[in-house]
């Protein structure tokens, strides 16, 4: 067992755990105490804004988080979408966060590898803006339709 987590909730704040949304009526805080899936409403990524390659990598390993019965859908677009990702990105960085996103999401640590997706939000930025040119990059949600 891991140790203990707690967190604050705001009054009407949402939290998704183990694929339930909970939504508090006031300031409260929740101790989880064994291991647990869970994603804040502040993390939580609306389709609209899956603009970029590795925010729709989010939002795919987002949807195994928050619906995690019916994942098995998520989990095949995310094993079309991820050597896309890793073929599109030359970046050394990006593409070793992305390995351990692999290895994350197959040993069943969806909310770690949401984490590490996020930590690359402003590397990939910087990609897409030019300062460290890539490969083109694709709709991968497209991409991996094909």
């Amino acid at each position: 067992m891991k140790n203990s987590l707690k967190i604050s909730l705001k009054p009407n704040e949402k939290i998704y755990i183990n694929g339930a949304v909970v939504r508090v009526d006031r300031k409260v805080s929740i101790e989880f105490l064994n291991d647990v899936q869970f994603l804040l409403e502040n993390h939580v990524l609306q389709p609209e804004q899956a603009s970029t390659p590795l925010r729709q990598l989010y939002f795919i390993v987002q949807v195994m988080l928050m619906n995690p019965t019916e994942s098995e859908e998520a989990r095949a677009l995310f094993r079309r979408t991820l050597p896309l990702l890793l073929s599109t990105f030359s970046d050394a960085q990006v593409r070793a966060t992305l390995k351990d996103v692999d290895r994350l999401v197959s040993e069943g640590e969806v909310y770690d590898a949401l984490k590490a997706i996020r930590g690359l939000y402003s590397l990939e930025a910087e990609i897409i803006g030019g300062a460290r040119a890539a490969k083109p990059l694709q709709n991968i949600a497209q991409a991996g339709a094909a």
